[in-house]
This record gives structure tokens, C-alpha cells and sequence, in this order.
């Protein structure tokens, strides 16, 4: 069973930046599609981004487009989420989670697609 493992989460200032890291062990993640996803408190579970098998098709909410940046390095095992100019509407608890099957690029972040979840790690932005 493939274990993801989230981290870097925290407090930031509001313009602040953040970089989360999922990794696995004992699992090739350059097998895996990866997607970060977010839940706030009464708010439904959102794809925030994600990357295919080898990094070359990656996909954004809206939201996040022109300040979060997902990027993979295979040989770290590691998929990352470089988090720039956070707000207050940022803050959640961040997820990332794996699939092995193939999808269209309009599809990639539908979580209902991911087979995998990490536990999450947790990003408050507030002054």
C-alpha cells in the first residue's frame, strides 16, 4: 500500500510563501500521477494542482494560477508546492494523493480519481 507523507506545512504572514513536499516510501513515485488538494473548514475538498507521471502536463485551480508552482524530482521521490503570495483564503489542510490510471489533462485533478492520500499537513496564513 503506497504511503504518502505531506510536509512543510505552517503558520505565514499573509504575501508569505510556503513549500509542501510529498513523498513516499518504499514506492516509486515516478509511477504515480500526483495532485494536491485542499479542505477548509466548511468548504468542500478542492484540487489545487497536479502533475502527471513525468512532470510534463501539470494543471491549477484557478485560484492558484500565477502563485503556486507544482513541480516532481523522481529521483528525490518527492513531488513538490511551491506556495507564493498566500492569503487568508489559503489556508487549509493540504493533501497530496497518487494514481496509477491515465486520465484526460481536463481530468487530472478530480480527486475522485486518486487511489492514495497522504494525511495531510496543515497551512494557516494570518498576520
Amino acid at each position: 500500500q503506497l504511503q504518502l507523507v505531506e510536509s512543510g506545512g505552517g503558520l505565514v504572514q499573509p504575501g508569505g510563501s510556503l513549500r509542501l513536499s510529498c513523498s513516499a516510501s518504499w514506492h516509486i513515485l515516478g509511477d504515480y500521477s500526483i495532485g494536491w488538494f485542499r479542505q477548509a473548514p466548511g468548504k468542500e475538498r478542492e484540487g489545487v494542482s497536479c502533475i502527471s507521471r513525468n512532470g510534463g502536463s501539470t494543471k491549477y485551480a484557478d485560484s492558484v494560477k500565477g502563485r503556486f508552482i507544482i513541480s516532481r524530482d523522481n529521483a528525490k521521490n518527492t513531488v513538490y508546492l511551491q506556495m507564493n503570495s498566500l492569503n487568508a483564503e489559503d489556508t487549509a489542510v493540504y493533501y497530496c494523493a497518487a494514481r496509477r490510471r491515465m486520465t484526460l489533462v481536463q481530468d487530472m485533478c478530480k480527486a475522485e480519481l486518486y487511489d492514495n492520500w497522504g494525511q495531510g499537513t496543515q497551512v494557516t496564513v494570518s498576520s
